[in-house]
């Protein structure tokens, strides 16, 4: 004998169950993970982008909304939403698109 058979005199289980093993927080997760604010990057403000473009915020509004710079409105009148990595993305396709040394 093993000496490890049930015995009326065992302490009781404590209600573990199998389903708790590993880990429950994806950021604990070793491998690949998103960006903490999601796919998209931090959300930003029209003056943020502009900073980071390195305009005014009228430039962004007037210019390059309308060449086709990423963005969400919040509602039909609300303001809007930009996700860094988006607008990233679409400064380096433009600049790639931009002939004679142009730039934004």
């Amino acid at each position: 004998m093993s000496g490890f058979e049930e015995d009326d005199n065992a302490a009781p289980i404590q209600g573990f169950s199998d389903a708790g093993y590993g880990q429950s927080y994806p950021e604990h997760y070793p491998g690949v993970r998103e960006p903490k604010n999601g796919p998209l990057g931090p959300p930003l403000t029209i003056r943020e982008v502009a900073r980071l473009i390195g305009c005014s915020d009228w430039t962004v509004r007037h210019r390059y909304l309308g060449q086709g710079l990423p963005h969400l409105r919040s509602g039909p009148s609300g303001k809007l939403i930009f996700y860094r990595d988006q607008v990233i993305a679409w400064i380096l396709a433009h600049q790639r698109q931009q002939k004679g040394g142009k730039t934004l």
